[in-house]
């Protein structure tokens, strides 16, 4: 085993680990976004419902975004773009329905 083929060898080893790091940060991101969103989401519903300050909102998202981020930590991140598609269209359906009550 020349130079050559340790130097490729590490180039190679370099390669994949920069690949699994940027994907293992992009599955954190979307997984870290999609608990924030969703707990800001449903604090702000029950501070509306229930009349409760900042700090019960911050301690809601807090608690959503752990759980959401335990949840989805099994899954894949095509598995989370379609939940995260699902949310958006449910949330369409209720502003629709906001919008059309009387």
């Amino acid at each position: 085993m020349g130079i050559g083929d340790k130097m490729r060898g590490l180039a190679s080893s370099a390669q994949e680990g920069v690949k699994s790091s940027t994907l293992s940060f992009f599955h954190f991101t979307l997984r870290f976004v999609t608990g924030i969103l969703l707990g800001l989401v449903l604090g702000l519903i029950g501070q509306e419902l229930v009349g409760y300050g900042t700090f019960a909102l911050l301690f809601v998202m807090v608690v959503v975004l752990g759980i959401v981020m335990k949840v989805l930590s099994n899954w894949s991140m095509g598995q989370i773009l379609i939940f995260d598609l699902i949310c958006v269209l449910v949330a369409m359906l209720l502003r629709m329905y906001i919008l059309v009550a009387p």
